[in-house]
């Protein structure tokens, strides 16, 4: 299909769009929960129907209140959404690596979206939007962050139907969750999601022995060293389980676009960096740590020395509810 026809196919579904919302009229509130006190009639029921949520890459008005076919157009996102229980139909798959199944869905949710007949929307991190179009969603949800960032295919998308995008690089998955909730009219899923994961955050904590060490959450990426602060998504769930998460050396390491989450430091400074704190690898296999405390600058460390060398698992650069439950789990075992 050429550019042509798929513009005319993007015209057709507006104008269809356009003569359904035409039907409800007083639709669009200013967001909250949609769902008004109604008295059966079809007006008070067209009142409720949609909703207007302000996202991170804007404004979208007549939002469905109780969405029935959400498509995803970020594998980051489909996790959260999943947790909500959202109706997730289908989502964008990354290629297969060790940190997804074989369709490209990340492991830690893989099994939740084959229960809920998740389908593959498309493969990549560029939206295929001939593909979202064809699954006739009536609610989009994507990135405004990271490698499937998709603010610049925001209005090809938003002429299929409504999409919302958000960041999720510089928030903790509690804070989307409970966003998201919101904006979906799902907040006491959110409230059941976040509630269960503090429950087992303070059985676990009650059940293990914190190292009397500082915490340091690191990822080797062979020419530098990423350290996670406590500001990050896992430093926030370590400081949470009763550790003492390591604060890396100010101006001594690079951060991106002034994010408070990580920074990076040279091999070279690994032993100043890191010091007599016990190592805790972030999104690696165990080869990968193997291979990495062998090396020169890092064998010679205390936590190398004293066996204070912890995985938390492939799944763990990004955290959702699903693989913060899994670092939980690490974490039990590791200090149970």
């Amino acid at each position: 299909m050429n550019g042509r026809q798929l513009r005319a196919r993007f015209r057709g579904v507006a104008v269809v769009a356009a003569g359904l919302l035409a039907l409800s009229a007083c639709g669009g509130g200013d967001g909250g929960d949609a769902g008004a006190k109604g008295d059966g009639s079809g007006a008070g029921k067209a009142a409720a129907a949609t909703r207007t949520v302000k996202h991170d890459a804007g404004t979208t008005e007549k939002v469905p209140a109780q969405p029935k076919r959400i498509v995803s157009v970020s594998v980051t996102m489909t996790g959260h959404l999943l947790a909500l229980d959202a109706p997730v139909i289908a989502s964008q798959a990354t290629p297969p690596s060790v940190i997804t199944d074989k369709q490209g869905f990340f492991t830690q949710w893989s099994d939740a979206a084959a229960k809920n007949s998740v389908k593959v929307a498309y493969q990549g991190f560029e939206p295929d939007v001939e593909k979202v179009l064809a699954l006739k969603p009536d609610l989009i949800v994507g990135a405004s962050s990271g490698a499937e960032n998709a603010e610049k295919f925001y209005d090809k998308l938003s002429a299929v139907a409504p999409t919302l995008l958000y960041r999720h690089d510089d928030v903790s998955w509690q804070d989307l969750t409970g966003r998201l909730g919101k904006d979906l009219g799902l907040e006491k899923r959110a409230g059941e999601v976040v509630a269960a994961h503090d429950k087992r955050v303070g059985e676990v904590k009650a059940a293990i022995t914190v190292p009397k060490q500082s915490a340091a959450l690191v990822r080797d990426n062979q020419s530098a060293m990423t350290v996670f602060t406590p500001e990050s998504a896992q430093g926030r769930l370590l400081t949470s389980l009763g550790f003492t998460v390591l604060e890396p050396p100010a101006g001594k390491g690079q951060t991106q676009g002034g994010r408070s989450d990580f920074a990076e430091f040279s091999q070279e400074k690994v032993g100043d960096t890191a010091k007599d704190s016990s190592l805790l690898f972030v999104s690696h296999t165990p080869e990968e740590i193997t291979a990495a405390t062998a090396r020169p600058v890092w064998k010679d460390l205390p936590a190398v020395k004293d066996k204070r060398v912890y995985d938390l698992g492939l799944d763990t650069f990004r955290l959702d509810y699903y693989s913060a439950g899994n670092l939980i789990d690490k974490i039990e075992k590791a200090f149970g």
